[in-house]
């Protein structure tokens, strides 16, 4: 019998493409224009989410001018307001830099108040969300508003609300997310698109090549030279 995890996430994945293509299309015209314009991709989930902030960021085959904003705590003081305000300001945030912001509800304050800093910087912001779950939810800041709302791209997840998505007999709760997956899916297409948007402009996109191939070590030290000052702070 098959495992029935792989048929949900196919039928996930079916759903994302089918539904989210024009938006990751203008989530990697975000993202190129940024890289072109001097700033860098900067990526945060909080708890599990931070997952597909390292999706995109550091690794073989991705944009070397990509970080992963690194909280502390990971997540466990993300549903107290004041946390992520006081956060951000060891954060080095540019109007040039593209914001990728993930969280499943989009309701917890962290986040927010990270939104909150990079729309007051001018910066774009690119939304991971479970949309329809998230506009059910009260928000738990107290500007009233989530995540998905300072977005300038939404990426939905398409995911069941709750996340888990498979029942099964005997237990009271859905097991397995799916989120981390869909969101992965999403962005790294979103990198493809952006990569190939670059390329078609002229410009060379500074992309990793895996350490582990004779010649990567110094393939990338040339590039990551130019982005040490951004990459390597808070």
């Amino acid at each position: 019998m098959r495992n029935e995890y792989f048929t949900v996430i196919e039928a996930l994945l079916k759903e994302v493409e089918a539904t989210q293509g024009e938006n990751i299309t203008k989530a990697a015209h975000l993202i190129a224009d940024s890289i072109m314009s001097g700033g860098i991709l900067q990526a945060f989930g909080s708890g599990h989410s931070y997952a597909a902030a390292i999706e995109i960021t550091g690794r073989a085959g991705g944009l070397i001018p990509a970080k992963a904003i690194k909280e502390p705590a990971m997540g466990a003081y993300e549903s107290i307001e004041g946390v992520g305000a006081l956060f951000i300001k060891r954060s080095d945030f540019r109007k040039e830099d593209v914001f990728v912001l993930i969280s499943n509800s989009g309701r917890n304050p962290l986040p927010i108040e990270i939104a909150m800093r990079v729309k007051e910087i001018g910066a774009k912001l690119i939304v991971v969300t479970s949309l329809e779950a998230s506009k059910q939810l009260s928000c738990r800041h107290s500007g009233g508003k989530n995540l998905w709302e300072f977005a300038d791209v939404v990426l939905d997840n398409r995911v069941l609300f709750g996340d888990a998505s498979i029942d099964v007999p005997g237990l009271p709760v859905k097991v397995c997310g799916t989120s981390s997956i869909s969101a992965a899916a999403m962005l790294n297409a979103a990198i493809l698109e952006a990569i190939q948007i670059m390329v078609k402009a002229g410009y060379f996109p500074p992309v990793y090549m895996s350490a582990n191939v004779d010649g990567g070590p110094e393939f990338n030290e040339k590039l990551t030279q130019k982005y040490a000052d951004r990459l390597y702070r808070l």
